[in-house]
């Protein structure tokens, strides 16, 4: 049977009392959550009051411009050199430019950020700057044998001050006064706060100064540099700082000095190129003078003015020249071949190819006429023979033909001889003409060739120089500032409301980890969970903590109300459900250790059974350390002892009652034997409990923590059902292994838990006031229906 099994609860009612069960090991430690509260918050008011040094968040957006994506705003463009000066810009390239820390030392060198101002308070320390000044201090030369030297400056009026020296001396000085020092030398000037502050009280101003290289480094640090978007060329840049005006001042200046790097590095470029250009201007001008100059001789030498047009005109003659006896030798060519067509025997009686070009009429005319003979001749052949007159008569006139084509040819090719004869003289004066044209020609090329190089370099150096000029003249940085520096109204830090949240939940947290600790390393049970958790033994009931116990072991009657006799009355009430359908007439009372209650138990468990009009008696068989009666207010003469031990006293003889519990009976131990076991193992002893059944209706015994002694598994063929008392916070959660054990290996009859001394803490579910084991929604046929079960 489980725990379960003897109380039916609901999943969710379940879990909603074992959350109440660890909540309430915390509530009752409520004023300690308050106190930690109240102290953690209090803590977090001072450190933002007095401690905490507020944190400004500034910021700007700058346009990281690509200049080869530009049109039309380039006076390098304009003169069609798109790529001079220019390159294209990579953000993330810029980013690190403008995070380097060289960039940042210059910022701190021209803001003069390395000395620091700082006021004395009563609790804190506040530094000033810019416009807060009173004092500024402009070293002259310091002295880097001293690192980081330090002095205090304290206005006295009439534009005096003393200065205090970190070794404590004290010297006064006039403002403007050069004062030389080991350290260096510096001179104390007016500050723009100066009048404001000599109106009131001067405070001590501390001023140190500092290493540029760990300033920069401190500011790079607070320095945050980022793409607003992906893929975009806008840059946001912030800077976390105490001081707005200084956060603005460096982010401004960040990008002035970046701006004015980039114009330097182009301004470089350009001055080098300038000076280049020149000096090759310079050397090109005097080679140039001598080419002309060459050019110059040379065509008084020759006596021509231009080789090229004289040379032209001879070769124009020569190739018209040339063209007309190509034209001839054609003609003479064709009238060769025509020859030689005509005289051969296989084309005697075939037409005449077409005098391709020759534009004799004659010619024409007998070559017509023979062809036209020729056709003749094969459309009569079609219908007659060779022999044919008419046919005969063709070929006479054929033949005569052929002989005047011949012989008009060889006229024609004797004319065409001749005339081509006469060109080609003339073409031999010109071509002599020609010879001397050349040499001229290439002498005057190279002299012409150097001076065109000469110029072409001169005028090209010319216009680069021009242009680097006007590049010059119109550099521009490459970034444009969209929102120039400016600082959120509010600090970023300490957050006031995540300061107090903290705050809130360390002094909610500390008190809670030191309770949960405390019950961690606690190995006493201290909730019904625990116990549950541990095993599977069915709870009985529970039983509240007794303020009176030390005054009255009796605390059931039949006429009070109070918690502790209701959860009395509830374990009766478990013990009748438990009993249902078999007799549960002797009950063994027994805990793990001494002090867990048992007999107190027991006694009221009687005196609660009592009440209902049941015969009760109770036996204090725990012979080792007996308590019962001595909590009854009973003399221990005559007992169990020594009816065990003695065949003349009887059963009436050890019954008694008490003046406390009036409705119980009482058998008390007797007097301490050396043998407690073996008279529990007494067949006496059962031969008691035998009798005793047939007088009573309940018989309790109260007996020795089984934890310590063996003398309750004796008894256990005896018994009808055990109760076995736990703790809260007295009882060892190991010592929950020995009821376990017993239950699981069934060594006692029907054993059943008690808790004792439960208290609100312990997590007890008190209905109405009361504690009721089952809880107040269970109904009373759910527990008859379990305990049947049993």
């Amino acid at each position: 049977m489980s725990n379960q099994e003897l109380f039916p609860l609901s999943s969710e009612r379940s879990e909603a009392l074992d959350l109440k069960s660890a909540f309430s090991k915390y509530l009752r430690y409520w004023y300690l959550f308050l106190l930690g509260a109240v102290i953690a918050i209090g803590i977090a008011y001072a450190h933002l009051r007095y401690y905490a040094i507020p944190q400004y968040y500034t910021t700007s957006l700058i346009l990281i411009k690509d200049e080869r994506s530009e049109s039309g705003t380039s006076s390098a463009m304009a003169l069609n050199d798109p790529d001079l000066f220019k390159s294209s810009k990579n953000v993330d390239d810029e980013i690190e430019v403008l995070k380097s820390k060289t960039l940042m030392q210059r910022v701190i060198r021209e803001l003069d950020l390395s000395i620091s101002y700082v006021v004395e308070g009563r609790i804190r320390d506040v530094e000033i700057y810019g416009k807060g000044l009173p004092i500024k201090v402009i070293p002259s030369k310091m002295n880097p044998k001293y690192p980081n030297p330090a002095f205090s400056i304290l206005l006295t009026g009439n534009n005096s001050y003393k200065l205090i020296d970190s070794d404590g001396k004290v010297n006064v000085y006039q403002l403007g006064q050069e004062i030389s020092k080991p350290y260096g030398s510096f001179t104390v000037v007016p500050g723009p706060a100066f009048y404001a502050n000599t109106k009131g009280a001067s405070k001590k101003i501390n001023i140190q100064f500092q290493n540029i290289k760990d300033v920069a480094d401190m500011f790079f640090s607070r320095v945050d540099i980022k793409p607003s978007a992906k893929n975009a060329s806008v840059i946001t840049m912030g800077i976390v700082d105490p001081i707005p005006e200084r956060g603005e001042n460096i982010i401004n200046k960040v990008i002035e000095v970046y701006e004015k790097e980039s114009i330097e590095d182009k301004n470089a470029k350009a001055a080098n190129t300038v000076a280049f250009l020149d000096e090759r201007l310079k050397y090109i001008t005097a080679e140039l003078s001598g080419a002309e100059k060459n050019v110059q001789q040379y065509k008084s030498l020759n006596e021509v003015t231009d080789v090229s047009t004289q040379a032209s005109n001879y070769l124009s003659q020569a190739s018209d020249y040339n063209r007309q006896l190509s034209e001839w030798a054609t003609q003479i060519q064709v009238l060769e071949s025509i020859e030689r067509y005509m005289s051969a025997g296989a084309s005697q009686y075939k037409t005449v190819p077409s005098t391709l070009g020759i534009q004799d009429p004659t010619l024409q005319g007998l070559i017509s006429n023979f062809n036209e003979l020729q056709l003749q001749r094969e459309t009569q052949l079609r219908t007659s023979t060779a022999e044919n007159p008419v046919v005969v008569g063709i070929n006479e006139q054929l033949a005569n033909l052929r002989l005047n084509i011949l012989e008009n040819l060889r006229n024609i090719k004797k004319g065409l001889v001749i005339t081509s004869n006469n060109l080609r003289q003339n073409s031999g004066n010109f071509q002599s003409k020609i010879k001397r044209v050349p040499l001229m020609e290439r002498e005057l090329l190279e002299i012409n060739r150097q001076q065109a190089v000469k110029q072409n370099l001169y005028l090209f150096l010319l216009q680069k120089r021009e242009e680097v000029a006007l590049a010059l003249a119109a550099t521009v940085s490459n970034t444009r500032v969209i929102d120039q520096a400016v600082s959120l109204p509010y600090p970023v830090s300490p957050n006031p409301q995540n300061i107090y949240l903290i705050a809130l939940l360390a002094g909610l947290g500390i008190p809670f980890a030191g309770i949960f600790i405390r019950n961690l390393l606690n190995d006493k049970v201290q909730s019904r969970s625990d116990v549950e958790k541990a095993t599977a033994t069915p709870i009985l009931g529970e039983i509240c903590h007794n303020s009176r116990s030390s005054r009255n072991a009796v605390v059931v009657n039949k006429d009070s109300r109070s918690p502790i006799v209701e959860m009395f009355r509830l374990v009766r009430a478990n013990l009748h459900f438990a009993a249902i359908g078999k007799e549960n007439k002797v009950m063994l009372i027994t805990s793990s250790m001494g002090g867990e209650g048992k007999t107190f138990f027991s006694i009221n468990l009687g005196a609660s059974l009592a009440l209902t009009g049941k015969k009760v008696v109770l036996l204090e068989l725990d012979l080792r350390k007996p308590t019962l009666s001595t909590r009854l207010g009973l003399n221990d003469n005559v007992g169990i002892t020594n009816y065990l031990t003695s065949d003349s006293i009887t059963i009436n003889e050890i019954i008694r009652t008490s003046e406390k519990a009036p409705d119980l009976f009482v058998i008390s131990s007797g007097p301490l034997p050396p043998n407690p076991a073996e008279l529990m193992m007494s067949a006496k002893l059962a031969h008691l409990i035998n009798e005793l059944k047939d007088i009573f209706d309940h018989i309790i015994i109260d007996t020795a923590p089984i934890g310590q002694v063996s003398d309750a598994f004796s008894l256990s063929p005896l018994v009808d059902s055990t109760i076995y008392l736990l703790r809260y916070g007295f009882t060892y959660k190991k010592q929950i292994e020995i009821i376990d054990s017993i239950y699981q290996n069934k060594r006692l009859n029907h054993p059943m838990i008690v808790l004792n001394d439960a208290k609100k803490e312990n997590g007890g579910n008190y209905g109405y006031g009361y504690g009721y084991g089952y809880g107040d929604d269970a109904p009373a046929s759910s527990k008859k229906k379990s305990l049947e079960a049993q």
